[in-house]
This record gives structure tokens, sequence and C-alpha cells, in this order.
């Protein structure tokens, strides 16, 4: 039986010796995503140019039953690109071209690797761009994007990837090539590409995205607002939505978030806020300036201690440099931090973050907030010091707990991070045992050998070919020592 590197020789005759590497030190450099804390050395790396070699590489795989891993960027927060130990870790950031840009149509076709603001900088000479903006989107690729589906600051307003994505090129487990959806608006029958959006690599993976491509707005104002506390920044956010006023972001930082940015960028905030709202609206300029001042009176009568418009765009990159900053940022004021992912009805975001203050208080573990308030996306930044005995397990817990507040308030344990590696055994949490046999079966129709990015999303070794249902006794693969059911 031929293992992942087993297979060096054979994919290096179609990649090249440079684009096969095997060297450990090398292998390394790959060892994690994002989320730093999980950490596993592939057994091969390889880097195609063109989907033919992912095809062949896919292929190779299939035929040796040896797990694959795809990797965009590697800038992904949930462990979904988290290298398999025996498996191959097929990385496309070198496939990075704009292969289309229709501007007629508002469509680009790109390869996978292309980083996310490199296609609305491709993009906005003609009036264009493309809408979904990650905090990473400066390094964060489309493939990845694809893979999450990612949000952003905006997706208030414009959405997730999901939104903008009307075709891919999909290289599927067994090695095939096929196209789903193009440049039409909406394809007939089933919705695969809804299935393939968010998949986070379980179902193949995209060598060929295209893309809505969004018209640049007439007009863009932007607002930074003080306040006191998040319950009262809170109650702006509301009174802005209940009074029918939606802008392309409403983002909010606590006091500790507020700290870390001012430490890492200096981005002038003001002093002494318990909590800051950024407002950013754009459209037709005679609706941004109506709403724009709506949004300033509702921000004052919320109780806003001081209310900042930004008078041109560099001011507005200032506001925004914080807020962009802020999950690198507490790295300022703390040695480690878990990035959390969760979602609440935004009616509830301030009974939320109460409780999440008193979790702090009550474990002594800090939690810096950051988050899009207007959808309820919440990203705590829970803070450990790894030196200090206990304080790590006790952070993981406070992460979990945050959670279960997010589901008790009929939330979603992510909201744009993906599940990945480090959010599966809360599946269940969210899941009951039918709804995630029913997932099953739809991987199990794309991937039946289970090899396209296996042990992630799913809480257990769940294989295709078991029926789904309820079971009883130890999993085969549990009582062999090689997989946790949690």
């Amino acid at each position: 039986m031929v293992d992942a590197r087993g297979l060096a020789g054979q994919l290096r005759t179609v990649l090249g010796d440079a684009a096969v590497i095997t060297d450990r030190q090398r292998l390394r450099t790959y060892e994690c995503d994002g989320l730093a804390q999980y950490k596993v050395t592939p057994a091969l790396v390889v880097l195609p140019r063109t989907t033919g070699q992912v095809a062949a590489v896919v292929r190779a795989c299939a035929a040796a039953g040896v797990p694959f891993v795809a990797r965009g960027s590697g800038t992904g927060l949930s462990g979904g690109a988290l290298p398999h130990a025996d498996g191959v870790l097929i990385v496309t950031s070198t496939m990075r071209s704009v292969l289309d840009l229709d501007i007629v149509n508002q469509r680009a076709v790109v390869e996978p690797g292309v980083i996310n603001l490199h296609l609305s900088r491709e993009a906005l000479p003609h009036g264009y761009y493309y809408a979904p903006d990650p905090s990473s989107q400066q390094v964060c690729s489309i493939g990845g994007n694809v893979a999450e589906n990612s949000g952003g600051a905006h997706c208030l307003k414009y959405g997730f990837t999901t939104n903008h994505v009307t075709g891919l090129e999909l290289v599927t487990p067994a090695g095939d090539v096929v196209q789903v959806g193009g440049k039409a608006p909406d394809a007939p029958g089933y919705d695969l590409l809804g299935a393939l959006v968010g998949s986070e690599g379980t179902l193949g993976i995209a060598t060929k995205v295209t893309v809505r491509l969004t018209r640049s707005p007439e007009a863009v104002s932007t607002l930074l607002a003080a306040f006191p506390d998040t319950d009262r920044a809170g109650a702006a956010v509301s009174a802005i939505i209940a009074a029918g006023v939606v802008p392309a972001a409403i983002e909010m930082m606590d006091a500790l978030a507020i700290e870390a940015a001012e430490a890492a960028v200096h981005c002038g905030y003001p002093p002494g806020a318990g909590a800051v709202l950024i407002v950013e609206l754009d459209g037709p300029g005679a609706d941004v300036e109506h709403e724009f001042a709506e949004a300033e009176r509702l921000c004052r009568a919320s109780g806003a201690t001081e209310v900042r418009v930004a008078a041109d765009d560099a001011e507005r990159a200032l506001f925004w440099k914080g807020r962009k900053s802020a999950f690198a940022a507490v790295g300022r004021i703390s040695p480690g931090y878990i990035v959390q992912d969760g979602v609440v009805p935004r009616t509830a975001l301030p009974q939320v973050l109460r409780r999440i203050a008193q979790l702090s208080a009550d474990t002594g573990i800090r939690v810096a907030n950051v988050f899009h308030a207007g959808d309820g996306n919440l990203h705590p930044l829970v803070l450990f010091d790894d030196a200090v005995p206990g304080e790590s397990a006790r952070a993981e817990e406070v992460s979990g707990a945050i959670l279960d507040l997010c589901l008790e308030h009929g939330g979603s344990i992510t909201g744009e991070h993906g599940v990945g590696a480090d959010k599966a055994r809360y599946m269940p949490r969210m899941f009951d045992a039918d709804d995630l046999d029913t997932m099953q079966l739809v991987r199990c129709a794309f991937d039946p050998q289970s090899i396209s990015n296996p042990g992630k999303v799913f809480p257990t070794p769940r294989l295709c070919g078991e029926r789904p249902g309820r079971h009883q006794g130890t999993h085969p693969l549990a009582e062999a020592g090689v997989a946790e059911v949690f």
C-alpha cells in the first residue's frame, strides 16, 4: 500500500521537483493555519499551478486511499486547513491569476489563490469591487473564503461569500473536474453551489471561482461613536436598525479591545470610552446624507459621549485601522489568546455581553470583545498566559461557555470562521444526531472514501458506508485509538 510520502516520486513527474516538499523543516512551515494552537506536520506538501495538476494529485490520493487537505493562504481561524499527519497538503497559493474580469456582466473568474483585496484593486478602476471583506482581506485567498463562506465587516448589507459566488470549477474527491454554476445568477436544479460554498474542503477543491462584482458606491460616510459601556452602544445598534437604516457596517469594540488597538496601531480612539461603534453607510449620495444624519442622531440619543465623522478617506482609514488590527493587537496585552466566533440575535447582544463579563469576572480570564454588531456576530478574544498553571485550560472553558451562551440565546457556534477542527466537538450542542447524519449523507455523496479534509466539521469519526442513525458500542476507530468520539 502506497502512503503519502510514497506518492512523492509520482507527483514530481506531474508537478516538478520544486512543487513537491518532503523536507521535514519545510513541511513544518505548513503545520498550522491561523489557529496556531493546533499543529500537525503533513506527510507531503504539493504546490500545483493548474487545475490539471490539482486533479492529478487528487486522483493519486484517491487511488492510494491517502487523505488530502486543501490550503489557500492559511489564514483560517478554525483549523479548517489543519494538515493530516498521513496526508497530502495541497497548497493553492501559487494559483493567483484573475482569469476574466467581465465588467459588462459584473463577474470575475479567478483562481483560488487570488488574494481577496487584489481582486477589488483589479476591479476598482472600472468602478467595481468584490464586496466580502474579511479582516484578513489583505492576505486571505478567494479559495479559502469559498471554503469557509467568509463574511467581513460589510456583510451586514452585502452578505457573505455565498451571496457573491455564481460558479465553481471543482476537483471532486475522485479527481474529476466538474463545473457547477457559471456567470448566470441562478442555475436550475439542486443548489449544489450552495452546498459547496462553506463546505470547508470536505466536498472537493475549487480551482476556479466565478464571483459577482459590486458597483462602487457613489458616496461613503463613516462615523466613530464613543459610549460609556457596551449596553448603550448595543442600544444604538438596535435603534439604528429599527429606524430602517441599513448601514454597510456597524462594528463594536469594548474597552479592552480599544486598549489593545491603541497599544498596537495608535488609532486615537476617544480616551476612556467603554465601547466604540464604527458606523459606515454607502450608496447614492442623497440617501447616505439622510440616513447618516439619522444614525448620528440615534447614537447621541443612545448615550454617545463623542461622535466623530470621518472628514476624508485618510480619517476613515484610521477609524478602520484600529478595528481591523484588533485580533493581532491583543498580542500586545496578552501572551496568548483564543479568537472565538459565535452569533446571537442582535437584540440579545446586551444580555450576552453582560454574561460574558460575568464569566470573565468569575474565572479571572480576561475577554476582549470586537465584533460585527449589526448582525450579532461576536468575536470574543479570550486572553490567557501559558506560563500561569491551568490558565489556558480555563480560557478554553470560558471560550466554550461563550458558545453555550450563543446557543442559549438562539444563535450559532460560528458566524464566519467555520467549524474546522476547532469546533467539531461543539456541533452536537447545535445539531442532533439526525441532523448530523443527514449532513454526513451529503458528504458521502461527494466523498465516499472520506479522504477530502477528514476530521473536520463532524464531531465523530463518521464514515461513509455507516448507516445513518444512532449507534451503540465503541466505534472501531475510537477503539483502535486513532480517533476520538466527543
